[in-house]
C-alpha cells in the first residue's frame, strides 16, 4: 500500500495571520505536522506541502518535507477546498514519480498527533478495504440537547422529547477533528470528497491530540498544552 501524505498550508489566514510558520513552542507549527509525518517511515511513500507561501515552502523543506512547487493562485484562495488541493498535489505526484494508492490528508493545524493514533488509523484502513478512515473526538454535548434559533425561537436539532434526558442517558456523539483523513484514490477522485462511502472512525480520546488551531483562544489552548508539559526550571 502506497500511500501519500499531504498537508495543506496556505499563506492565507484571516484568523490567525501567519499561524503555519508562528512558533509554537520550539518550533514553526507547520513542523510539528512535518515530524509527525516523517515518524511514520515506510508507511508513506511521501510527506509533501502544498504552498502558496515561500516562508512556508523553505521552512517545510528544511524540516524534510517534499515541497516540488508553489501552489497556483486559484489553489491559494478562500473559496479553494481541501479536495482541489488534494488532487493537484496527487496528480503532480503521479504523473512524475509513482502512482499511489491512497491520501493522507494532515492538517497543520493539529500539532499534537502521536505517531501512535496515526499507525492506529492507518492499520483501521488497511483492515477496511475501500473505506475512508477519520479522525474524530467526542462531543461535549449531544444535538439533543442542540437548538437552532429561528425567528427568536428555540427549535431543537432532534425531534426527540427532551424533557426527560439526563445526560448519562444520551449517546455518544462524535466531531471531525481535522487530524488525519485517509482515503484511497479513487474514492477521492470519484466522490470528489472525503466525507462520502464508507466512513471509518479513528477516535482521539486525547483531548490535546484533537486541538485544531483556528483561532487565536485555540493558539493560547495549544501553548497551554506546551508550558504543562515543559519542566519548571
Amino acid at each position: 500500500m502506497r500511500i501519500l501524505a499531504v498537508i495543506p498550508a496556505r499563506g492565507g489566514s484571516k484568523r490567525l495571520p501567519g499561524k503555519n510558520v508562528r512558533l509554537l513552542g520550539d518550533r514553526p507549527l507547520i513542523v510539528w505536522t512535518i515530524q509527525s509525518g516523517l515518524a511514520l517511515g515506510a508507511e508513506l511513500c511521501d510527506v509533501l506541502v502544498s504552498t502558496d507561501d515561500e516562508n512556508i515552502a523553505r521552512i517545510a523543506a528544511e524540516a524534510g518535507a517534499m515541497v516540488p512547487w508553489l501552489r497556483p493562485p486559484e489553489l491559494a484562495t478562500d473559496t479553494a477546498s481541501s479536495v482541489e488541493v488534494c488532487l493537484h498535489a496527487l496528480e503532480w505526484y503521479e504523473n512524475t514519480l509513482n502512482p499511489v494508492d491512497a491520501l493522507l490528508l494532515l492538517q497543520p493545524t493539529s500539532p499534537f498527533r502521536r505517531v501512535e493514533t496515526l499507525l492506529s488509523g492507518i492499520s483501521a484502513f488497511n483492515n477496511n478495504p475501500g473505506a475512508s478512515v477519520l479522525g474524530v473526538s467526542a462531543v461535549k454535548k449531544d444535538t439533543s440537547l442542540c437548538f437552532e434559533v429561528i425567528e427568536g425561537q428555540m427549535v431543537p436539532f432532534d425531534d426527540a422529547n427532551l424533557s426527560h434526558l439526563r445526560s448519562q442517558d444520551l449517546s455518544s456523539a462524535y466531531a471531525l477533528n481535522g487530524s488525519f483523513y485517509l482515503i484511497t484514490v479513487e474514492a477521492l477522485r470519484r466522490n470528489l470528497s472525503f466525507l462520502k462511502g464508507e466512513l471509518i472512525p479513528l477516535i482521539t480520546k486525547d483531548e490535546c491530540e484533537s486541538i485544531d488551531i483556528d483561532t487565536n483562544l485555540d493558539w493560547l489552548l495549544a501553548e497551554a498544552v506546551i508550558s504543562s508539559r515543559t519542566p519548571s526550571s
